[in-house]
């Protein structure tokens, strides 16, 4: 019942330990659907850390029993959908923290990704609603500003790139002006198009947060970072690349309530982090090879022409 890639990534990705957390997940997938009086509703898909169940529940109500590999990343996900209870997001009708499992309001499959119009404006609307006072007990980014500077000045040291000073001078002004302080509000720190998914309660709902306390402008900085890949997959050059990208920022801007400047800053920091992160470590959908380095070239590019 698992699917083949997902077997094929998780084992990649968490190795030995991974091949242990597949070997008991048919046996913990049985288990909730007994627990929870579930009826399974065709095959199993997946995400990156997860499978997802299509399942029935009390009532004859449509869910999705979600399972995901555990990892301190994925801890505070229930928390999020708790916290929103619905507001924009699929509700949480269940949750076992030990089995990193949740039973999830069933949504299409259908993402923003595939949206033929104006993304930008949907997402940024989604984040101001998201955007409430944080539960007590979420990590705080701003914790993270100081690991933060100090990785960009090893990483900028150490590793062979071209990247002039002063892009990376411009990256740790946003360390120090906007990351050590930020707002005690709840954010996906997962936001992007693929996370947000067609629904029949709402036309667009949210799925898979992380569940951060901290500014939502690095939502809506991940959210653009994510469309300069998908824009580079679609064939588009650099020039009209950045032009749309800059399109959007201000739709999303506008939508969101976020000043564009601010959102403007944010993505500098999160493109300059990920040049130095594919270096070390690669992307998620590209490891090794011609397509990293194709990748990192365009984010190079995109964190000097931002500087600019």
């Amino acid at each position: 019942m698992i699917p083949e890639a997902f077997v094929r990534t998780t084992v990649e990705r968490e190795g030995a330990a991974g091949e242990a957390w597949l070997a008991e997940l048919p046996a913990i997938v049985d288990e909730l659907v007994q627990r929870w009086n579930l009826e399974r509703e065709g095959p199993w898909l997946h995400g990156q850390v997860g499978v997802i169940v299509p399942v029935r529940g009390s009532g004859e109500r449509p869910a999705v029993l979600k399972v995901s590999f555990p990892h301190p990343g994925n801890v505070h996900e229930p928390d999020a959908f708790d916290a929103w209870d619905g507001r924009c997001a699929v509700e949480l009708y269940e949750r076992d923290d030990a089995r990193y499992a949740l039973l999830l309001e069933r949504v299409h499959t259908t993402s923003l990704a595939e949206y033929s119009g104006d993304r930008a404006p949907i997402a940024g609307n989604l984040l101001r609603q998201l955007a409430i006072p944080a539960p007590n007990g979420l990590p705080r980014m701003s914790e993270r500003a100081g690991e933060w500077a100090e990785q960009l000045r090893k990483d900028a040291a150490e590793l062979d790139h071209p990247l002039p000073s002063a892009v990376v001078d411009a990256a740790l002004g946003v360390v120090e002006d906007h990351c050590r302080e930020q707002p005690e509000t709840l954010i996906h720190g997962d936001f992007h198009a693929l996370n947000i998914l067609r629904a029949d309660r709402e036309p667009w709902l949210v799925v898979d947060p992380k569940g951060y306390v901290g500014d939502p402008a690095y939502d809506a900085a991940f959210f653009l970072r994510t469309r300069a890949y998908y824009l580079h997959l679609g064939g588009r050059a650099l020039d009209d690349l950045l032009s749309t990208v800059e399109t959007e920022l201000h739709q999303f801007a506008e939508a969101s309530g976020i000043e564009a400047d601010h959102i403007r800053r944010w993505t500098h920091l999160i493109i300059v982090q990920s040049a130095f992160w594919a270096r070390r470590h690669g992307f998620g959908r590209a490891r090794t090879g011609d397509h990293l380095d194709e990748l990192i070239t365009l984010v190079d590019k995109i964190a000097t022409t931002w500087t600019a």
